[in-house]
């Protein structure tokens, strides 16, 4: 597949309590892409529990807000607009909107991973 041009208004959103992700690139738009390209946003107060991405690593870049990194064994670290964050491959994170607005990231997840299974529904693309 040669170049591919797609448009945000067009892309998959998966939600759970409080999370949206909307998928600009991932497995089911661009199945040759190396990378997943997510748009999240957080309501405060709402939670990505620790997990973990056995076989890709996972990079945040953080648009809007504050919250708490959730680390392993436990640990917490701040995160806010502005800061970068790159998880290897296996390590556990998750993150926390402690603020009062929506904290906004983009994440980059290499290799490519579909994420429908972490999430409770999805909305169509609008433009569908």
């Amino acid at each position: 597949m040669g170049l591919q041009r797609l448009r945000l208004d067009d892309c998959e959103v998966l939600v759970k309590t409080g999370i949206r992700s909307r998928q600009i690139l991932w497995p089911k738009n661009a199945p040759g892409a190396q990378a997943t390209i997510t748009h999240v946003t957080m309501e405060p107060g709402s939670i990505s529990r620790r997990h973990t991405h056995p076989t890709s690593e996972q990079t945040w870049i953080v648009e809007q807000g504050e919250g708490v990194l959730l680390l392993e064994n436990g640990r917490t670290e701040k995160l806010a607009a502005g800061d970068v964050v790159r998880t290897p491959a296996g390590e556990t994170h998750g993150v926390e909107n402690t603020g009062s607005v929506p904290l906004v990231y983009l994440a980059v997840t290499t290799p490519p991973q579909d994420f429908t299974g972490a999430y409770s529904s999805t909305q169509p693309a609008s433009g569908s």
